[in-house]
């Protein structure tokens, strides 16, 4: 079935509060892409020519050191936009986007978009909205540090996949801990600690968890 780019970027939440006509004009401008699982849509240091809005599948965003040492810095939800980044600096992707599974996003172009907040309409509503969105981030970098491990490797199933009894992760273990912050020997240890208590398990791709895991954190 074909993704409707108007009903993706009405339903985002980054897009909250713009109207339907501003969103309609975002739909005009945008494509439809897909991304086989392992590939790159776009490389760090390279020319920010669009963001994305995240359909389907799963996105990792990597940041990679002097030492050639990659770290995840943020696992793309579904309905999330990202490289927004390169609309407000300097255009290049600070980033690398590496697809975890099949992937299908929306792509808006930067030019297009550029020439949308020139809209004295758009832009007032994009900025307000870009406002809520850093405070909520910077609420949630204080909220996350302050967590530990368990907590939040606990925190990054719920954002991801609700409080169900049975998950199949896109990711692997070892993306999921880099995604938590945490080494594979520290989530490794994570994942039997938590096996003892009878309330979780992962067998095969499957994560399992009863109502009272939910209910300890």
């Amino acid at each position: 079935m074909d993704t409707d780019p108007l009903e993706q970027i009405f339903n985002a939440k980054f897009f909250n509060g713009l109207s339907k006509t501003a969103c309609e004009k975002l739909a005009k401008l945008s494509r439809r892409k897909t991304v086989e699982k392992r590939d790159i849509l776009f490389m760090e240091g390279s020319t920010g020519n669009a963001v994305y809005l995240l359909v389907s599948g799963s996105i990792q965003l990597v940041k990679t050191n002097l030492d050639g040492k990659e770290t995840v810095i943020k696992t793309v939800k579904q309905g999330e936009l990202f490289a927004e980044v390169i609309l407000f600096e300097k255009p290049r992707y600070p980033v690398t986007a590496i697809a975890r599974s099949n992937v299908e996003v929306i792509e808006l172009p930067r030019s297009g978009f550029l020439s949308l907040l020139n809209e004295e309409e758009f832009r007032s509503d994009f900025m307000g909205m870009l406002m809520a969105k850093q405070r909520y981030l910077a609420e949630r970098i204080q909220q996350l540090t302050s967590m530990d491990v368990e907590d939040r490797f606990t925190e990054f199933l719920r954002e991801h996949y609700g409080e169900q009894s049975a998950i199949t992760p896109e990711l692997s273990k070892k993306d999921i801990a880099s995604a938590i912050g945490a080494t594979p020997e520290t989530f490794s240890r994570l994942l039997k600690k938590l096996e003892t208590h009878g309330n979780f398990s992962w067998k095969d791709k499957t994560i399992r968890l009863t109502p009272a895991f939910w209910e300890s954190f």
